[in-house]
């Protein structure tokens, strides 16, 4: 048994308005993080999802899918290196904490 394409569709639409809303609602930007790597993974499955309902014997849809991992992965990493530094020098991973970067 087989599970429909639609349901794909409706998984990718609740992770991508779940991530959406963490990213406009957080303060933190470890949460903030998270809800774009939720925003990716939405991403993901409808590359498989619509690969696989327009060529269900191609492999461009996984393909784009591996790349967007990649990219998700180095993003990621940046990211993270990039919160570390804020919380060494302001000591808080919050948002609000780093609106005064001017000096």
């Amino acid at each position: 048994m087989t599970i429909p394409v639609e349901c794909y569709f409706v998984l990718s639409a609740l992770l991508f308005f779940i991530g959406v809303f963490g990213f406009v609602t957080r303060r933190n930007l470890i949460a903030m993080l998270i809800s774009v790597e939720l925003v990716l993974n939405a991403v993901d499955i409808n590359f498989a999802a619509i690969n696989r309902l327009l060529y269900p014997n191609g492999m461009e849809g996984m393909f784009m899918t591996l790349f967007v991992i990649g990219v998700a992965a180095a993003e990621s990493a940046v990211a993270i290196a990039i919160i570390l530094n804020v919380y060494r020098h302001f000591r808080s991973d919050s948002v609000d904490s780093i609106t005064n970067l001017k000096n």
